[in-house]
């Protein structure tokens, strides 16, 4: 699956300058899904597909589909930055590459997308991160991730989608319809389970435990955030950022309104990757020059 946007209607207006015609492609292996941007010619290609066993496979699918979508050939990719759960076993041959950390890619991401971005919250399928960023540059200022425990994360949503007979995609449309969101307490995922479990035994309405979850969720989040300060604007990156219950829930907690921007933030890693991508081209270049002319 594949879709074509125009930088200019997608990116910040006050960062679409700094967008080059370069041709290259950001790829992003979550432990879920993997996705990529190629940025060439005014042009923001998206590619999404489920991660494979073997991460190199999914990177060569969303490679394809990509090339297939936009004409390009191989020869014409400049530079492409691999990022996520899946990076270090990335290669792509004879183009120009390197690896880059998701926190990097998606911090570079949402700065394009919202130039006055200063938190991300990214929840992926199987961690979640509190992350603050310099405006100016779109660097990482600060991170914190909690990695420990599935509680907070992609992977325990859809396993309590699962005992209340949801989808993951259902789970956070029935959190909206709660009129008295059930208290979860345990922060840790099995007894997470075991509270959902005994919620149900008790005749709890789904929605009110599933409305529970996302505010139990979205307090990792917040203890997150109390450790290195919170800022707006904040947006929203990650497998998770589509789970309107999970939004709604975090806005809620955090006390802050998630800004929206004009690009799916589950690309924000990949997006990312790609920038990263062509500001390693322009600094190659301003690098020659500068041999050139010291040379002469």
């Amino acid at each position: 699956m594949s879709v074509t946007h125009k930088i200019a209607e997608v990116i910040d207006k006050k960062l679409v300058s700094t967008i080059t015609n370069d041709v290259v492609i950001g790829i992003d292996i979550g432990s879920r899904t993997g996705k990529a941007v190629l940025l060439a010619d005014g042009k923001l290609y998206t590619a999404i597909t489920p991660t494979a066993v073997f991460t190199q496979q999914t990177a060569d699918k969303l490679f394809g589909i990509l090339l297939k979508q936009t004409g390009f050939k191989q020869s014409d990719i400049q530079y492409i930055v691999g990022t996520g759960y899946g990076r270090i076993s990335l290669n792509f041959g004879e183009i120009p590459h390197k690896i880059v950390t998701e926190i990097s890619c998606h911090a570079m991401g949402a700065h394009v997308l919202n130039a006055n971005v200063r938190s991300i919250v990214d929840i992926g399928g199987q961690d979640s991160k509190a992350i603050r960023v310099d405006p100016k540059n779109g660097k990482v200022v600060e991170f914190i991730m909690n990695d420990k425990c599935a509680a907070g994360t992609g992977r325990f949503l859809e396993k309590v989608a699962q005992l209340l007979d949801l989808t993951t995609e259902d789970l956070g449309r029935e959190a909206l319809k709660a009129t008295k969101p059930s208290d979860i307490s345990s922060q840790c995922v099995v007894f997470a389970e075991s509270e959902v479990i005994s919620l149900k035994a008790k005749g709890e309405k789904r929605a009110d435990i599933a409305a529970g979850i996302h505010i139990a969720t979205a307090r990792r989040i917040r203890n997150l955030f109390n450790r290195i300060g919170l800022e707006p604007d904040l947006v929203f990156t990650g497998g998770v950022s589509n789970n309107a219950g999970m939004k709604k829930a975090v806005e809620e907690v955090l006390g802050h309104a998630i800004s929206e921007v004009k690009l799916d933030t589950i690309y924000a890693g990949a997006l990312g990757g790609a920038v990263i991508a062509q500001k390693a081209l322009t600094a190659a270049r301003v690098e020659k020059e500068g041999l050139s002319a010291s040379a002469s």
